[in-house]
C-alpha cells in the first residue's frame, strides 16, 4: 500500500490541538482518498476490512460534533461506551471537536455479573459525574433492561444508569452530509489549556484514578513521539491495544498528527489468534507496531508461525515499540533469532517508557539504524537521556529528594509540557505526584512517576527497574523487585505454567508466589502440583537468594491484570487473601505463614459492613489499603 504525497514538511502543519490536524489533511487532494483507519476483523482465519478516509473521517467528525451539541452543551462530561472499532474513533473525535470533556473506559458487560467492571463503573461514573453516555443502540438496549430488572432491588448502579442521558451511535450518525466546511469557521472544540479526557491509570500498582489531561498536553505528547520515532505520512502502523487509555488511545492521536495510516484490530481478536498480529503486519506492510513486552514470547510460542495461508514479511517494520516495562534483552533476543528469517531487522527494536500520567509517551532508547543495546541486570534501556528544550528526566532520591548520580538507583522524574494536569477529586495527591520539586532549586515542577530506574554509561541510558510501591522487603534487609522472582518461577517450569500470570508479593515478612497453571486435558496428580511447589521455592532460593513461604499454583485466569496485560500484584494479593482464588495446590514453609489469613480476615471483616453503593465502594478500598500493609 503505496501513496504518494506532495509538499509535506514533518515540522508543517503543526496544529495546538490534534483534531485540527484533521482538517489540513482532508483537504489536500493525495489525502482525501488516504485511509487514516483501517479496522480489521479476524473472521475464520480469514480477514476482512473497512476502511476510513482522512476526507470521511473529517465529516464524520463535523456531523457527529455538530449532533452532540443539540442534546449537549460545550464543556459536558460524556462516558464512551463504545466497543473498539472505527466508530469509537469517529465517537473520540468528535467529543473533541463539540467541546466535551470525555471519559473512554472499556463497556462492562451489561449484566455486570462481573464484581470488578460493576466496581470501576459505579466508581468512574462518581467520580466524573457525566451528563450523557454514547454507546451502540444494542448495548443501549441491554443497559436498559439492566435498569428496569433492577428497579425492584434498589440498585444503585441502576440508578445511576438511569439518571444518565443515553445517547446511540446511530443517532449521531447521518452519512447524507458528505461537504465539510469546518475550516471556515472558527474551532469551538476542547482548547490547549482545557481538559478534554479523563484517561484512568492502569490500575497496575493501585486502583484505577483518575487522571485529566489537557489537549495540549496531548497534541505535545504525540509530536515528541512522531519525531522519536521519525513517523510521516507513509507510515503504516499496525495495533491492536486497547482504544480507551493510554498507548492505544495515543496512537490514535499519534496516526493523525503524523499523516499516517493505522490497521486496528482488537485485543480479544490477538489474544484468540496471535498470528493475526504478524498477519496484520505483512499484509499491510507495517512500518510501525506498539506491543506491550510480554507479546513477544506469547507470540514466539503461540504465533503459528508455519500455520498459516498468508505468508509472513516483517522487512517493512522500523518501530517495533516495547512497552510495559521491565523489558528483558532475552525475550527480545528470542523474537529477532526466531523472526529474523520473516525480514524483521534488530535495528526495528524500540523499548520504550510511558505512563497516564503523562498522557502516555515518556522516552525511547531508539535511534535510526543502530542495531544493539547494553543492558542492566536483564533489561533493556528505556530512553537516552540528551538534553532536550522544553521535557527532563531525571532520577531522584524518593527520600532526600535530590538527584542521584549517574550508576544509583532512584525514582524516576519527568518534567514536560506532556504532564497531565492532575488526579480528578485528589488535590493532596496530586500536589505530591504532579508538583515534585527538587531540594534546594528554583527548577520546574516534576511529575513523580512511582518508578525505580538507574542511569548508566556514557550514553546515559535509562533503565526502568520496576515499581516502588511493588517493592519487596526481604528479612536480610535487600530489596527486590518482584519481576525478577517471577522470571525464575516461570522458567523453572515453562511448560506447566502461563506466561506473564505469575505474582510474587510480600504478605507479613513472608515472600508468595501465585502462579497459573496451563490449560492441561488431563489433571494433574497432588505429587506432580507438590513437585512443582517445592521446585519453585528451591529455584528460587538458588537464583535469587529469596527464600519463598507461600506457592499458591491456581487455575488459568486467576492472576489478575489490567486492559493491557500488566500483572495486578495488589489485586492478586486481595483475591488470594479474600479466598477468590480457584487454587490447585498451596504450599506453606515459613512459621509467619499459618496466621495470614486469620489476621487477614480479622480486620477486613472491621470494614465489611452495610450494604449502601457507595459504602462498598469505599469498603474495597479500604480493604485494598489493610492488606496492603500486610
Amino acid at each position: 500500500m503505496q501513496y504518494e504525497y506532495e509538499n509535506y514538511d514533518p515540522s508543517f502543519p503543526d496544529q495546538p490541538v490534534v483534531d485540527q490536524y484533521l482538517p489540513v489533511w482532508a483537504r489536500l487532494p493525495a489525502f482525501k482518498s488516504k485511509p487514516a483507519f483501517i479496522w480489521a476483523e479476524d473472521n475464520l482465519n480469514t480477514i476482512s476490512t473497512t476502511h476510513l478516509t482522512y476526507e470521511q473521517l473529517n465529516n464524520s467528525v463535523d456531523v457527529i460534533s455538530t449532533q452532540l451539541l443539540f442534546p449537549l452543551q460545550r464543556g459536558d462530561t460524556v462516558l464512551i461506551l463504545c466497543s473498539p472499532g472505527l466508530d469509537l474513533v469517529k465517537v473520540i473525535f468528535g467529543c473533541q471537536r463539540a467541546g466535551l470533556l470525555t471519559v473512554p473506559i472499556v463497556p462492562p458487560h451489561p449484566s455486570f455479573t462481573n464484581e470488578k467492571n460493576y466496581y470501576h463503573l459505579i466508581r468512574v461514573i462518581s467520580q466524573t459525574k457525566p451528563k450523557a453516555a454514547i454507546a451502540h443502540p444494542n448495548y443501549i438496549s441491554n443497559i436498559k433492561h439492566y435498569i428496569s430488572s433492577s428497579h425492584r432491588n434498589n440498585n444503585k448502579l441502576a440508578h445511576m444508569l438511569q439518571t444518565l442521558q443515553w445517547i446511540s451511535t446511530e443517532d449521531i450518525k447521518n452519512n447524507n452530509i458528505i461537504n465539510s466546511n469546518s475550516s471556515t469557521f472558527s474551532y469551538n472544540g476542547r482548547k490547549p489549556d482545557e481538559v478534554y479526557l479523563v484517561q484512568y491509570t492502569s490500575g497496575a500498582t493501585a486502583i484505577p484514578k483518575p487522571v485529566l489531561v489537557t489537549t495540549g498536553s496531548a497534541a505535545h505528547n504525540v509530536r515528541t513521539a512522531r519525531k522519536a520515532y521519525d513517523l510521516q505520512p507513509s507510515s503504516t502502523i499496525v495495533s491492536w491495544l486497547p482504544q480507551y487509555h493510554d498507548c492505544g488511545l495515543m496512537f490514535l492521536l499519534l496516526t493523525i498528527v503524523s499523516g499516517a495510516t493505522c490497521v486496528l484490530t482488537s485485543p480479544t481478536s490477538f489474544i484468540k489468534r496471535p498470528r493475526l498480529w504478524l498477519e496484520l503486519m505483512s499484509k499491510f506492510s507495517a512500518t510501525c507496531t506498539p506491543v506491550p513486552s510480554f507479546t513477544l514470547p506469547l507470540v514466539v510460542k503461540r504465533g503459528g508461525i508455519h500455520k498459516g495461508t498468508l505468508p509472513i514479511n516483517l522487512s517493512n517494520l522500523n518501530n517495533l515499540i516495547l512497552i510495559n516495562e521491565p523489558i528483558y534483552r532475552d525475550s527480545v533476543v528470542e523474537f529477532v533469532h526466531t523472526f529474523s528469517p520473516f525480514g524483521l531487522k534488530s535495528s526495528s527494536i524500540s523499548p520504550s517508557y510511558g505512563l497516564a500520567e503523562n498522557c502516555t509517551f515518556v522516552s525511547t532508547a531508539w535511534r535510526y539504524n543502530e542495531e544493539t543495546f547494553p543492558t542492566h541486570k536483564k533489561l533493556l534501556p528505556v530512553a537516552r537521556l540528551e538534553q532536550q528544550e522544553d521535557m527532563e528526566i531525571m532520577v531522584v532520591n524518593e527520600e532526600t529528594l535530590e538527584p542521584v548520580e549517574d550508576g544509583v538507583e532512584g525514582e524516576i522524574w519527568v518534567s514536560s509540557p506532556s504532564n497531565a494536569s492532575g488526579y480528578l477529586g485528589h488535590p493532596s495527591l496530586t500536589r505530591e505526584v504532579f508538583h515534585a520539586r527538587i531540594r534546594n532549586t528554583v527548577r520546574r515542577c516534576f511529575l513523580r512517576t512511582g518508578d525505580k530506574g538507574i542511569v548508566k554509561g556514557e550514553n546515559r541510558y535509562l533503565y526502568v527497574t520496576g515499581r516502588i510501591q511493588d517493592t519487596i522487603q526481604l528479612q536480610n534487609g535487600g530489596k527486590i523487585q518482584p519481576h525478577y522472582i517471577e522470571t525464575v518461577v516461570f522458567n523453572t517450569f515453562p511448560k506447566l505454567l502461563r506466561g506473564g500470570c505469575v505474582a510474587a508479593f510480600k504478605v507479613l515478612a513472608t515472600v508468595v508466589i501465585v502462579a497459573e497453571m496451563q490449560r492441561i486435558e488431563k489433571d494433574l496428580d497432588e505429587g506432580i502440583l507438590r513437585s512443582v511447589s517445592e521446585g519453585i521455592k528451591e529455584s528460587v532460593l538458588k537464583k535469587e537468594g529469596v527464600e519463598v513461604g507461600w506457592v499458591v499454583l491456581v487455575k488459568s485466569e486467576c492472576v489478575p491484570k489490567t486492559t493491557s496485560g500488566k500483572l495486578q500484584r495488589w489485586a492478586a494479593k486481595e483475591k488470594l487473601l479474600d479466598g477468590k482464588m480457584k487454587i490447585l495446590m498451596e504450599m506453606r514453609f515459613g512459621k509467619d505463614v499459618m496466621r495470614i489469613k486469620h489476621d487477614v480476615v480479622r480486620k477486613v471483616e472491621l470494614e465489611k459492613n452495610g450494604n449502601d453503593i457507595h459504602g462498598s465502594v469505599l469498603g474495597a478500598e479500604t480493604r485494598s489499603s489493610l492488606i496492603s500493609h500486610l
